[in-house]
Order: structure tokens, then sequence, then C-alpha cells
């Protein structure tokens, strides 16, 4: 069994200001994001401006944080939020839901496609390979925070976790840092080097982090209000993970047959 290595959450103090390592993961992802992808325009026929990247990422991080609230609210909290309303707005009081992000995201670049007079899917195929990033930034985020941690196991690298009670667990915020963080990032970033046909880039992405979500969910410990939904195993994160594989796979088949029909007219 491995010593979990318990880190103080606050990084530093401006002042009276504390600063949590959380939120400086979720700095890191916005600034990797943009710097790795302002390189690649100023390197590439992209179509977007350094400024339009800016802006990209200004309404992605509109739409994890509005997004995610509301889908953690509705996905993983609906009791609460019947009986309360107001909890939607406390946010300080965490809770925030992947699944519900990625639909703020896809609505938020919805929105600027249209500002900027160009379509969804050139948008959300420039921005998917960096999303991994913050993904990865964010779990590292979970694991010096003790949350989300694992379910009871006795893998030599198991750790006890603070907020975890007596028993071993699975680190599965670190298995979801290197497969939806390190490997998601090489397989889009590889992927998308070359100009792909419209949907492919975002359509590996859906496929690639459901695939992986659905098997991290296999170690990480369910969520205490909702618990296994069916089976004895299928949990909330599988059942949400799902239909993004289905849609996934359509997108990257639906990509490569259009591009195949044109290039045949």
């Amino acid at each position: 069994m491995l010593t979990y290595p318990e880190i103080n959450p606050i990084a530093f103090h401006v002042g009276p200001l504390s600063v949590h390592w959380y939120g400086l993961m979720y700095l890191i992802g916005f600034v990797g994001g943009w710097a790795l992808l302002t390189w690649r325009v100023r390197h590439s026929e992209r179509g977007f401006t350094a400024d339009q990247i800016s802006d990209i990422l200004f309404y992605a991080a509109l739409g994890i944080i509005v997004g995610g609230r509301v889908g953690y609210m509705l996905f993983y909290a609906w009791p609460d939020l019947s009986a309360n309303p107001l909890l939607l707005f406390q946010i300080w009081k965490g809770g925030m839901s992947f699944h519900g992000g990625l639909i703020g995201v896809i609505l938020a670049m919805w929105i600027y496609a249209r500002k900027i007079g160009k379509s969804l899917p050139e948008v959300t195929d420039l921005l998917a390979p960096v999303i991994p990033i913050g993904l990865g930034a964010g779990r590292i985020g979970n694991f010096i925070n003790s949350e989300l941690w694992g379910r009871v196991t006795d893998a030599p690298w198991a750790m006890v976790f603070p907020n975890g009670g007596p028993l071993p667990r699975h680190p599965s915020q670190l298995y979801e840092f290197v497969l939806e963080g390190v490997v998601l990032f090489l397989i889009l970033w590889i992927f998308s080097i070359k100009p792909r046909p419209r949907y492919a880039v975002s359509g590996l992405f859906l496929i690639c982090y459901g695939l992986f979500r659905f098997t991290v969910e296999f170690f990480r410990e369910p969520d205490l209000q909702k618990g296994y939904l069916a089976f004895g195993w299928l949990t909330e994160g599988q059942l949400l993970s799902f239909p993004m594989i289905l849609l996934g796979i359509a997108m990257f088949v639906w990509a490569y047959w259009s591009n195949k029909r044109c290039n045949n007219i």
C-alpha cells in the first residue's frame, strides 16, 4: 500500500485571500490550452486568429462553469435542487459535472461560432485537442483535495484517503489523470496535426473520453447519493458516458463518409 501524500489544499495566501490548488489547476488548464492553440494557429492554416483563440477559451470557461454546475445539480442532486432551487447558485459548496460542463461548452461554442460566422465543428475540432489539459489538471486537483477517490481494494498501489475512511482505495483520480489527461491529449493532438474532415476530431474526443471514463468508473467509488443504478455496477458516470461514445462513433463515421462522398462527386 502506498502512503497518500497529504498536501495542503491551499497553495498560498495573498493577504487574506487563500489560493487553492484546485483553482490553480483550472488556471493551468486554460493557460495551457491557450498557449498550445495560439501556437497551432500561428504555425498552420487553421482559419482562426490569436484573438479568436482567447475568445474561444473565454466562452469555454463560461460553458464549463455554468454547464458543470447545472449538470451536477440535475444529474446528481436533483432532489436537493427541486427542494431548494437556490442551491444552484451556491457554488462554494462544491459540485461540478463533466458531462454538464461538456454540454455547456458545446452551447457556448455554438453561440461563438455563429458570432464569427463559422460552423460549430470548426470550433469544436479546434478546441477538442487541448481539453485534456484541463481534464488532467482537474484530476490532480481532485487528488490533492482527497475527493472522488476510488473503491476499496487490496492493490499494492492503494491509498488511504483522509476523507475516504480507514480502508485503502484505488487512486482513481490518478487513473483519470493518465487516461483522460495524458493519453487523451496525445491521441487528439497527434490525430489533429493533419487536416481532418469536420466532426472527426470532435467525434474522436467523445469516443475516447467516453471509453476512458466508462472504464475508470469500475474503479471509482460511485457518488454516495446515487450509488449503483443497475446490475450492481452501473454508475451515473457510465450512464452519461455511453451516449457520448455512440454520438462520437456516429460523428466520426459521418465525417469520413461525407468527406469520401464529396470527393467522389
